[in-house]
């Protein structure tokens, strides 16, 4: 699970506002809220940057999408809409290097994000 922030939530090392839980998936709130809605979905398995997924993590990475749809219809704003965002190393925004789907609704989105 690397030992990362990350990794020590997955084991339950350090405490989250955990949200979903499969076997493959955990999600949890954004400490620092970008929208009212904010969830970061993570793989238990660990990759550090998109650029470290194979073809044979295809099935993994559907089922984090697959998780954050679900979520989002489970809590009644998938009509209205969200987004789902992944930023891969420093100049795409990431600083937890544990691969993470950010899940932002409950407002209008803009675009360009920034």
């Amino acid at each position: 699970m690397g030992d990362t922030l990350f990794g020590k939530i997955i084991r339950r090392d350090i405490p989250a506002d955990i949200v979903y839980e499969d076997d493959d998936v955990l999600a949890f709130r954004d400490i620092n809220p970008q929208a009212p809605v904010h969830v970061l979905f993570i793989p238990k398995k660990a990759f550090a940057t998109l650029n470290d997924v194979s073809a044979d993590d295809a099935i993994v990475f559907g089922k984090l999408f697959l998780a954050a749809s679900t979520w989002a219809k489970a809590q009644g704003f998938a009509d209205n809409g969200y987004r789902c965002v992944m930023n891969c190393n420093k100049d795409g925004g990431q600083t937890v290097y544990h691969i993470h789907l950010h899940l932002l609704a409950g407002r209008q989105m803009h675009w360009p994000p920034g």
